[in-house]
């Protein structure tokens, strides 16, 4: 079940991954339409404010549809065959389903005013449907039905006379006939339950500093097992805390956030549920401070080595996860202790005012730095010391424990590790398969790690399920007894593995979508090398 459950969570980062530059994008373009920012420029209008306003309704493309991203992305991860089938079949069975639900409440009373749709609370259009605003829960509930249709019937043998209706006709046949009493079901159920989620979201909206800890300190903690992203994205994508999620709501209020004279807390208490990146852009420099400074000095240049890259992108992109899992696999006691710092840190700002999506890495400048610099200046600076003395806190922790339990992160191996090497690697090696060479340089790096990764895994026949999530690989194999050591995939590029009885993660990076398609076509095609 646990796998299942990872598995769903990694295919919903499909969709998620398109938000980072369209939020850069409104953040810039609301930017640059504020007067107190550009000056005249910026004056109704003109050219300028014309061309930015443009740019920014083309940025609120993906927010104002996003049910429908995670429709089209969730079987991309999830079905186990024919996924551009499977996407069309899922996002034709949602829109049946919203068709159905508009012509129920447009029909019969189900106590929902269907008379001024952009008026009326808990209805929304999708896709030009005036339907139930049932957010990410209806998206994905209907997705995953469809899923399930085309992987349990895509497959389904029909008489020849019938061939027109098999494969994805069968599966959105039964989701046609599916759709209808869900859609009933919907209409009765789904009011109730937006109430509760109002009632829901004023208790989160009040559950001040502890409720902003005890969010952040559970999306850490559940990192390392994928879990993280059911409680992060309810909250900026979902209407746990806001109707729209909290990341539509952010953009959609930046404006008049922005020229409030108060503190961000204050108009936006809910905005306390984003802060969860707020320490990306520091702790890095504490933690890998305290691993170069404990280092062996014979080691020290491996040890920066290893932890500039990974800091880099976790502060410059807000990509945690390449110097997160370095540690974790090192010093696994010493996660526990990140995840209560930045927990802390976060109760620690949102105390002093601060909410919304505050980061100091190229997402963050541009999507709050730059827009709130005029008015919350002082807030800015807070974030920033703040932010500052945490790295120091982390430092002196870090270093403190691990000279006091001799903890062996990075530089304070006592040995290189040396073993024979298999067949296995020899052939990833080699890299032969189907190039015109048995030299690993014709292979590009992407295919080098695919190579490699599948030759750490015992190869093709050993590989049961493929899925992936922001930077790992998720593979399920037949015999865990057949893999190689962690040393072997980190030659090939990988950051760490972690693993679960048959449930493997290989850490890649972000380049993981591309390694899994290279991954997937071998396993195929049933090509180790």
């Amino acid at each position: 079940m646990m796998q299942k459950i990872q598995r769903f969570g990694g295919a919903m980062i499909t969709p998620v991954m398109l938000f980072a530059f369209n939020g850069i994008i409104l953040a810039l373009s609301i930017a640059l339409q504020n007067e107190s920012i550009v000056g005249g420029l910026a004056a109704e209008g003109t050219f300028w404010t014309e061309a930015w306003g443009m740019i920014e309704s083309a940025g609120w493309t993906v927010f104002d549809h996003m049910e429908l991203l995670f429709v089209i992305g969730l079987p991309i991860g999830l079905a186990k065959k024919a996924q551009a089938r499977a996407v069309m079949e899922s996002f034709v069975i949602y829109m049946i389903w919203n068709t159905n639900i508009n012509y129920i409440l447009n029909t019969w009373d189900f106590g929902v005013d269907m008379s001024n749709v952009e008026e009326a609370i808990g209805v929304k259009e999708i896709g030009g449907i005036a339907t139930l605003d049932t957010n990410l829960i209806g998206a994905l509930l209907i997705s995953g039905i469809a899923i399930y249709l085309h992987n349990r019937f895509y497959d389904t043998p029909m008489p020849e006379w019938l061939g027109i209706f098999s494969g994805s006709s069968f599966v959105v046949m039964l989701g046609f006939f599916l759709a209808i009493p869900l859609a009933f079901l919907t209409a009765w159920v789904w009011p109730p339950i937006q109430n509760v989620i109002f009632q829901l979201q004023d208790i989160m909206a009040s559950s001040g500093t502890a409720g902003v800890g005890i969010y952040v300190f559970l999306e850490r903690i559940l990192l390392p097992t994928g879990l993280h992203h059911f409680i992060y994205q309810p909250f900026e994508f979902g209407p746990a805390a806001v109707e729209g999620g909290l990341l539509n709501y952010w953009f959609e209020h930046l404006s008049e956030i922005a020229v409030f004279d108060g503190s961000i807390r204050e108009i936006f208490p809910q905005g306390g549920f984003m802060l969860q990146n707020a320490s990306k852009s520091f702790y890095p420099l504490g933690i890998g401070a305290a691993f170069v400074a404990t280092s062996k000095p014979e080691k020290r240049k491996k040890t920066l080595a290893i932890v500039v890259p990974t800091a880099a992108t976790a502060m410059l992109a807000g990509i945690t996860e390449p110097f997160e899992f370095t540690f974790l696999f090192l010093a696994p006691q010493l996660f526990a202790v990140h995840a209560v710092l930045s927990s802390i840190f976060a109760m620690t700002i949102y105390a002093f005012g601060i909410a919304g999506g505050f980061a100091a890495n190229i997402g963050g400048i541009t999507g709050v730095i730059l827009p709130l610099v005029e008015n919350h200046l002082n807030l800015i600076i807070i974030y920033f010391v703040t932010g500052i003395a945490f790295v120091f806190i982390y430092f002196f922790i870090f270093r403190w424990a691990i000279l006091k339990f001799n903890i062996k992160t990075p530089g304070r191996e006592e040995t290189e590790e040396v073993h024979m090497y298999s067949k296995k690697e020899y052939k990833a090696k080699k890299a032969g398969g189907k190039t015109d060479t048995s030299s690993e340089e014709a292979l590009s790096e992407t295919a080098k790690k695919a190579v490699g990764f599948l030759a750490g895994l015992g190869g093709s026949e050993n590989i049961t399920d493929i899925n992936n999530c922001t930077t790992r690989l998720r593979i399920s194999v037949e015999d865990p007894e057949q893999l190689e050591n962690d040393e072997f995939f980190k030659q090939y590029g990988a950051h760490g593995v972690v693993r679960n009885g048959k449930a493997i993660q290989v850490i890649v990076g972000m380049d993981v979508p591309k390694v899994r398609e290279e991954f997937e076509s071998r396993v195929e095609s049933n090509t180790d090398g």
